[in-house]
């Protein structure tokens, strides 16, 4: 046999090999990614989810399953404290709230279920402050703020939240309004935050402390319609004295609405499934643009830095 024809069938047999090999490899990896429970285009998990963010993770998994029709994504809309007890519960995949897991959270997901949990910040929102439409006080400082929060105002006015102890809303106005004071004991539980946008609309007397999600879209019909039966009360900026804003997105953006908190979700997980895939996609393009849709400010796609000379003060 010639040089030239040994060469040839050496060629022929790696080729086969190689193919061998590849066609194996793909068996292999395709059984693997069977034997899993769930991946991202395929299987079912749990999600505990803050439910002031119910309006945008709605919206978020409907347009993940959308697109990735042979998945299901179960959410439990509860309050904070609740979703944040979910951490130790092996059977749901990722929490949606707006704290990370804290060290005694991850040293137990890490000892009891060998996984080391992720935390990351998506998305930025804002507690917006509502009245009823017949009430005259729609422009506040934050230290009337404190004031109608403790009780101390000059108006009897009742504070109104989605629970009054246990949700992220409430834990957010004691650990970073009110610095160690106490909330009033007038204060009233809506227990959701469609119950509270209710009880303002036929309170005078109350004010009602929300996320920006259920009211700050201007092109939501139901956002529309909720601010019809009430009114979103303007608060001073956090940098102009005697200057007042709603929690609008170049407000949220800038820092010049002073009540903004993160949209964390901490995710556990064995295997790269469907829970790294649905935090992927709030990560990346389409889901930071639903928060941008949402009028929420994502964390990962900065859509204002180019045009923040136009931004106004809204």
């Amino acid at each position: 046999m010639s040089g030239i024809g040994k060469k040839s069938l050496s060629f022929l047999i790696a080729t086969i090999i190689l193919s061998a090999l590849f066609v194996n490899g793909c068996t292999n990896y395709e059984k693997k990614l069977k034997s899993k429970p769930d991946y991202g285009d395929s299987g079912r998990i749990n999600v505990s989810c803050d439910e002031s963010f119910k309006p945008i993770v709605e919206e978020l998994v409907r347009v993940y399953e959308s697109n990735h029709r042979k998945t299901k994504i179960d959410v439990s809309y509860k309050s904070e404290s609740e979703c944040l007890d979910d951490l130790l519960n092996d059977s749901v995949r990722m929490v949606i709230a707006t704290r990370r897991a804290n060290s005694y959270e991850r040293s137990y997901i890490i000892d009891s279920f060998h996984i080391d949990p992720i935390s990351q910040v998506t998305a930025y929102d804002a507690i917006s402050i509502i009245v009823n439409p017949e009430n005259p006080d729609s422009l506040l400082t934050m230290d009337e703020i404190r004031q109608i929060l403790t009780g101390r105002f000059r108006k009897n006015l009742i504070p109104v939240f989605d629970g009054v102890k246990a949700t992220s809303t409430v834990r957010f106005i004691v650990d970073s309004v009110l610095k160690g004071d106490s909330l009033t004991k007038t204060a009233v539980a809506g227990r959701t935050s469609q119950g509270v946008i209710d009880y303002i609309a036929q309170t005078k007397e109350a004010i009602g402390f929300i996320g920006v999600s259920w009211i700050g879209n201007p092109e939501d019909s139901e956002h529309l319609a909720s601010l019809k039966k009430v009114k979103a009360v303007q608060v001073e900026r956090t940098d102009v004295k005697g200057k007042y804003i709603l929690p609008t997105q170049p407000n949220i953006y800038l820092r010049r609405y002073p009540l903004i908190r993160e949209l964390i979700y901490t995710l556990k997980e064995r295997h790269q499934g469907l829970g790294q895939s649905f935090a992927n996609f709030m990560d990346q393009q389409i889901g930071q643009l639903i928060f941008h849709r949402a009028y929420l400010v994502p964390a990962w796609i900065d859509y204002y830095k180019t045009r923040i000379i136009r931004l106004t003060d809204e």
